[in-house]
């Protein structure tokens, strides 16, 4: 039996409705805390045009891109093209958005690191003339 490259290994799962995102995003909890493990592990699905609000993670987070085109970007730097393969080590406290590219879906898996009972503190929304100008790179 062959794989298909071009398909995630995992669900596409529930839509995102929280508010933190724009665009079309997806998440599937793939483990949750507990007594072994002081992270949680998601596969986020991104639909070309979706993106993450800023934010910032006060113990870390991991991106393991399984599919796609995207980017990262921490504030006040330049943004970063990622891809299907790309490891992306994000420091504590740095606040940063990702998300898919404009014209391709990006998935990846997320493992969020844990700081008593906080993982993510969300901030405001990446402008359209943010997101614009990141696409044209």
């Amino acid at each position: 039996m062959t794989t298909d490259p071009n398909t995630s290994p995992f669900p596409k799962g529930e839509k995102i409705t929280n508010g933190y995102f724009t665009g079309n995003a997806f998440l599937t909890p793939l483990l949750a805390r507990d007594k072994n493990n002081d992270f949680v592990l998601v596969n986020v699905t991104f639909e070309a045009g979706a993106r993450t609000n800023w934010h910032t993670h006060p113990k870390g987070q991991v991106l393991l891109v399984t599919e796609g085109v995207g980017f990262y970007q921490e504030k006040g730097k330049p943004a970063q093209r990622i891809k299907t393969g790309d490891v992306v080590n994000i420091p504590e406290l740095v606040e940063h958005w990702h998300g898919a590219s404009a014209t391709h879906k990006l998935v990846h898996i997320a493992i969020t690191n844990y700081q008593g009972d906080n993982n993510v503190v969300w901030l405001s929304p990446v402008s359209d003339e943010e997101y614009t100008e990141v696409n044209k790179h």
